[in-house]
């Protein structure tokens, strides 16, 4: 059996891609089963043609049996998670034996996402990321838009990645914003956006910021790679940054027409980069 026939289970976050993976397979004839978190995952997406099931974060044991019961053989992890509640938290008892098992693990993103889908894997489903169905989506290298970085951008990005890098290593984010040789801010639980809107409080005068987004290095590709979209762009506008570089082969990109359509309008440069060229 290929793997486009084989049944494939969406969890499905916040963000526009998992609309555009249901409509894929939708149009691809994949069978599918979405389980959509609970306050992430938007509503708009769900009506009555789409087989799906609502979840607390808190309830994954609980989806784990619908998806057996689905007879899911792949499953895909895509979308944003926002920082849950305490309700979001409460366990099911599968759940609850899951956290008491991993302990400790839970405490960085990587460590709880790669014990999730060692947990999923156990059941016979097979994890599979985002770019192994929709290939499109891997950002490219080089310059995306009509806008180049000059010497300045250059060596802001390198510093971004420098710093980035270890962040990474230490499982904090994924996400750097650097004026100047200046760094303006780093993400932490707040997310990219959130990022992007701080550090434009921080601007200094004079030519402006980039934002770098890279993979971690110990992070797996299947789950949670960096992404921007016509937001990041339209975010980095009203911040005053004037570029964005993103890990090539590495992160998403979210309708990148749209991306460079709006980049170029507001004279912003977009570019894939590959760490290995600036350390």
């Amino acid at each position: 059996m290929t793997s486009e026939n084989r049944k494939l289970g969406i969890i499905a976050g916040g963000g526009t891609i998992p609309g555009m993976l249901i409509k894929h397979c939708r149009e691809n004839g994949r069978e599918f089963f979405v389980l959509a978190i609970e306050g992430n995952a938007d509503k708009s997406i769900f009506n009555k043609d789409i087989p799906h099931q609502w979840i607390r974060i808190g309830q994954a044991g609980t989806g784990f049996k619908r998806f057996a019961d689905e007879k899911v053989q792949d499953v895909i992890m895509i979308g944003t998670i926002r920082r849950p509640s305490f309700f979001d938290l409460v366990p099911d008892l599968r759940t609850a034996a899951f956290f008491a098992k991993i302990g400790t693990k839970a405490l960085g993103d990587d460590g709880l996402l790669r014990a999730l889908v060692k947990e999923i894997e156990a059941e016979g489903m097979v994890v599979r990321g985002i770019h192994e169905v929709m290939e499109d989506l891997l950002v490219k290298p080089g310059i995306l838009g009509k806008h180049k970085p000059d010497k300045q951008a250059l060596a802001d990005i390198r510093r971004g990645i420098e710093v980035a890098t270890e962040l990474g290593r230490l499982d904090v984010g994924q996400s750097v914003v650097v004026q100047q040789g200046l760094v303006l801010g780093v993400e932490g639980i707040e997310g990219t956006d959130e990022l992007i809107r701080r550090c434009g409080e921080y601007r200094r005068k004079g030519c402006g910021g980039v934002l770098v987004k890279l993979r971690k290095p110990q992070q797996d590709m299947r789950i949670d790679l960096p992404t921007i979209g016509p937001r990041s762009v339209e975010r980095a506008k009203a911040s005053g940054l004037r570029g964005i570089a993103v890990h090539a082969g590495n992160g998403l990109i979210v309708d990148e027409a749209e991306v460079i359509r709006q980049a170029d309008k507001y004279g912003i440069f977009v570019m894939g980069v590959n760490p290995g060229d600036y350390l």
